[in-house]
């Protein structure tokens, strides 16, 4: 019986995907994914059918996953980071019926930006999402106000597009009325791949110009701060 495949490949490039995700595409003959993400596969994707499409096809391309699973071909489906975190398992679970799916894991953009910056993971944290496609401005704004009176290290995503252009500072205003304006921020551009770049600053001192939609933003919780050159969450050990 085949199998379709849900794989979270890692934030970009083979040396961040895990052995299980390798395997999985490897016994796979069909590829399925967001055009640029296939090319993070390198030679993984070599002798396979691949159906890509672009931003906005994650439908399209669930629907094709689930075609050609159900026509007998091992299929693997594939999202940055983890697929069941802003990736495609939710929709392959809810459309699909009668074919055998596996989840596979793989590293989020937030722990792999969290080794970039150092420890400022190391507590109690979330990850919001700025994109207001899906979820209602008001419904997001009430996440940060919540997880920032929590006092939550806060990871963001999708901080900023061509038509979101001030949504990251008004995330920021919230979260200013609970956290110091001199937490510590960490801002990463293409965590885990080769053109990465890294910035360390404050909430206060963010460079909103720097900010696109292939950073991730982790915000401090108020015990954060930065010692030579890496941000720490203290968990609570007595050092």
């Amino acid at each position: 019986m085949s199998k379709l495949y849900v794989v979270g490949i890692g934030p970009g490039g083979r040396k961040n995907m895990t052995i299980r995700a390798v395997e999985a595409i490897k016994k796979c003959s069909v590829i399925v994914g967001y055009a640029p993400y296939i090319e993070y596969l390198g030679d993984l994707k070599k002798g396979k059918e691949i159906y890509s499409t672009g931003m906005r096809g994650e439908i399209e391309r669930c629907n094709i996953a689930i075609k050609k699973a159900k026509e007998g071909k091992d299929t693997a489906i594939i999202s940055t980071g983890d697929s069941g975190l802003y990736g495609m398992a939710g929709p392959i679970l809810e459309l699909a019926e009668r074919i055998d799916v596996e989840i596979i894991p793989g590293i989020v953009a937030a722990f792999s930006a969290a080794s970039e910056l150092g420890a400022p993971i190391m507590h109690d944290y979330c990850s919001i999402s700025l994109s207001d496609l899906m979820t209602p401005w008001d419904v997001i704004e009430k996440r940060i106000e919540y997880a920032s009176c929590g006092d939550f290290v806060i990871t963001i995503y999708n901080p900023k597009s061509k038509t979101r252009t001030d949504h990251l500072k008004k995330a920021v205003d919230i979260m200013l009325k609970y956290k110091g304006p001199k937490t510590p921020v960490g801002i990463v551009k293409n965590s885990g791949r080769a053109d990465t770049e890294k910035y360390i600053t404050t909430l206060d001192d963010i460079d909103y110009d720097i900010v696109d939609m292939m950073c991730v933003l982790i915000i401090g919780n108020n015990n954060t701060y930065i010692k030579d050159g890496f941000i720490i969450t203290p968990r609570g050990y007595e050092i």
